[in-house]
């Protein structure tokens, strides 16, 4: 059986058909917003509200590109996103591909582009090729350079109109049609790179199938009678037409389940999906869906994971090819993705053995000692982040082992080092709000695009601020009062990347990050990239939302920890699924999985084996970002120990090279104590030097809350309790 049903009733919901052929031309494209989705039924935060949301000093930024280029009018008073599955649509020439499931799509010349990318690969590096399979654009265009407008998006479609060639695409992640409706009548051309060997119609014109010579059949579906002629070796064109084409690869030639699949669900297609967060550690995908019949999409490794809802269907033998793993059928126009629920704790989840607290007190108070706020050199917003984080951590730590007379030296340094950031006193940079895309940006980065690594065209956010998150929620917790008087900057800066509001009226975008159709966030902001989004550090992109979470426990705020506990699970699924290189995955290819335990950039259409900041063979830079900071959730994200072997056998014979950092052998060390304590602990006592995020405190209490015999497997599940939410 081609179906697989999940339970015996599956709804059937018919929706308004195609709409029928109309021989008169209608008006050129107009907007068409994305329809409103209802927000969380999450409780709302317990803090007291606040009259007028904080915003930052607002600074006309001199590098940021102009986002009326291609946003639609009517969208350009609202916050817009700047880490996109479209981001490429809206940059530069908007003329690079983005990766929509399963297909490369490009936009240039006033017509769309598609392609069913094949992959290259060796031992350093995956990534999917560009091909013109499929363009789509009108005969005679009066403007053929005329540029492309988002019209209106959403968490998991964008709409783009090609106003020149009277075409609106509803690009719909995951869904196996491109959907254009045809505004007006107009004669279409199809054209490809490759020899179309044969064009074949239905007995009424509504169905065509392409055959072309690189062995790819493209199906085109019609909502009314059209005319298709093959008039060369690679383009057809078509008489005038009005109404809805879709176009869909055959992603298997040899088996005819696929073809009746398709055309079964040729009739019902999607217009805009968005993502619900109904109750914690769930996510809900509900699709607008025109036309009549069920909805048929493609769900990705992780999507098949987490699937718990009984009203789809799934096509178990109705596959993809994808970058990110097979993509399969699902019938249903709901979806709900269940996440098991991870506990968000201020210290470690089986704590520290008295004999073990001395040690970690010595250093203790030579790391408190060694704080001082007049001799930090750094004005980076990424590095200074860093090390009040670190600081931070001692807080905790010395709660942790019942020592408390060092939090007063630090609960100090935290004040003077915190505070000129939100205060605005900060000379050297600080904290301004763009009202252009809507987010904030670095004084630094306002003038200069390199600066703080990107932070002022929106790279890197979550990193950032996830530090300054993390540092604000502790200082909270042993300070309830300095918390209540900067609750408005904190909030500020926690919605920057966690806005869940589609309001109008809204200061920031909607989750600037986090990417909810691949479940992880991305890090590249407002940059062209011919691969797409990318991120490197899964566990810095943790830290952001774990960190979230701590706030929201500091400020009593259940909706925050269960937004930022939900954004969390996700983050630690996608890093275990595609950044995580296991024996046992199939992700990847077998030279990429044999010479990499981690991947390095992970991009929309690539993976690459090399970091930003260091070549490939320098494994212990890759394990160590995908580390730090050591946390109490760093548990989680690596609980399966027979991994965690893997990853540090494969690291360790690097770090014999001359010039290895102190601080990257730290992070090597950390993750063989969940194996080995004793071997860690000696190694790491020999340390002559840390992370700026680390310290020998952090290490010393990571080891000795390890166990001391480690099981091996998979652990994850033990850490799953609803516990700790109080300090």
């Amino acid at each position: 059986m081609v179906l697989k049903k999940i339970t015996k009733r599956v709804k059937t919901i018919v929706t308004t058909p195609f709409k029928k052929h109309s021989k008169h031309y209608k008006p050129p494209l107009q907007p068409e917003p994305p329809p409103k989705s209802p927000e969380m039924s999450q409780p709302q935060p317990q803090i007291r509200p606040m009259s007028q949301p904080f915003l930052f000093p607002t600074v006309k930024s001199t590098v940021l590109p102009e986002p009326s280029t291609y946003f639609a009018h009517h969208l350009l008073s609202t916050p817009l996103p700047t880490n996109s599955f479209f981001q490429n649509f809206v940059l530069k020439n908007g003329d690079q591909p983005e990766y929509i499931q399963p297909y490369l799509i490009k936009s240039s010349n006033s017509s769309l582009t598609l392609c069913y990318p094949p992959q290259f690969h060796n031992p350093a590096f995956v990534y999917q090729i560009f091909n013109a399979d499929i363009t789509i654009g009108i005969l005679n265009n009066p403007n053929p350079n005329a540029r492309h407008v988002i019209s209106s998006f959403s968490d998991l479609s964008v709409t783009l109109d090609l106003p020149s060639s009277n075409l609106r695409f509803f690009l719909v992640r995951g869904c196996p049609f491109v959907t254009c409706n045809v505004i007006g009548n107009v004669a279409l051309r199809i054209s490809t790179i490759h020899a179309i060997l044969e064009c074949s119609w239905n007995a009424t014109l509504t169905k065509y199938t392409i055959k072309l010579n690189n062995g790819q059949i493209w199906l085109l579906y019609a909502s009314s009678p059209i005319n298709l002629s093959n008039n060369d070796v690679n383009n057809i064109t078509s008489s005038e037409f009005s109404g809805i084409i879709r176009i869909v690869l055959l992603p298997n030639c040899e088996n005819p389940m696929y073809e009746s699949v398709l055309d079964r669900f040729s009739s019902c297609y999607p217009k805009f999906g968005n993502a619900v967060f109904s109750q914690p550690f769930s996510l809900e995908y509900k699709w607008e869906k025109t036309g009549w019949g069920d909805l048929l999409m493609l769900a990705h490794p992780l999507h098949l994971q987490l699937l718990s809802n009984r009203s789809v269907i799934i096509l178990e033998d109705f596959k993809y090819n994808s970058i990110d793993g097979e993509l399969v059928g699902v019938v249903g126009d709901t979806w709900l993705l269940k996440s098991d629920p991870i506990s968000v704790t201020w210290h470690s989840i089986k704590g520290v053995k008295e004999e073990s607290c001395s040690e970690i007190i010595d250093a203790l108070n030579k790391d408190v000692a060694d704080l001082n706020s007049t001799l930090i050199s750094t004005t980076s917003s990424y590095f200074y982040g860093k090390l009040i984080a670190r600081a931070a951590r001692l807080v905790l730590i010395a709660e942790e082992v019942c020592y408390h007379d060092v939090i007063p030296t630090i609960r100090k340094f935290l004040k003077d080092t915190i505070e000129p950031w939100l205060n605005g006193t900060f000379e050297a940079n600080g904290f301004f709000y763009d009202p252009k895309w809507g987010g904030i940006v670095t004084k630094q980065g306002s003038t200069d695009s390199g600066a703080d690594f990107g932070f002022g065209i929106y790279n890197d956010h979550h990193y950032h601020i996830g530090y300054f998150l993390y540092a604000i929620a502790v200082l909270a917790k042993i300070d309830p009062m300095w918390g209540r008087k900067y609750t408005p900057q904190a909030y500020s800066l926690m919605a920057d990347f966690m806005n869940l509001s589609r309001r109008e009226n809204s200061h920031y975008t909607r989750l600037r990050c986090f990417d909810l159709w691949k479940l992880h966030s991305w890090a590249g902001g407002l940059t062209e990239f011919a691969d797409g989004r990318n991120q490197e550090s899964t566990s810095e992109a943790i830290n952001a939302y774990y960190s979230a979470a701590l706030m929201g426990l500091a400020y009593g705020d259940t909706h925050l920890v269960a937004i930022g506990s939900t954004l969390l699970a996700m983050e630690i699924h996608s890093a275990q699924t595609w950044w995580h290189v296991k024996d046992e995955s199939n992700l990847y290819a077998e030279e990429f999985a044999k010479n990499n335990r981690v991947v390095g950039v992970l991009w929309s259409n690539k993976r690459d084996s090399g970091l930003w900041f260091a070549p490939a063979e320098w494994k212990e830079c890759r394990l160590g970002i995908q580390v730090l900071p050591i946390l109490p959730i760093t548990e989680v994200v690596f609980s399966d120990v027979r991994f965690v072997r893997e990853l540090v056998q494969w690291t360790m014979p690097t770090l014999a090279r001359s010039g290895v950092g102190e601080g990257w052998k730290g992070f090597v060390y950390g993750l063989e104590g969940m194996y080995d304590k004793t071997s860690a602990l000696d190694k790491t006592k020999r340390l002559t030097g840390f992370d700026d995020g680390n310290s020998l405190t952090n290490l010393l209490w990571w080891i000795h809350t390890r166990d001391d015999e480690a099981e091996e497997g998979d652990r994850g599940n033990n850490f799953c309790w609803f516990r700790h939410y109080s300090h």
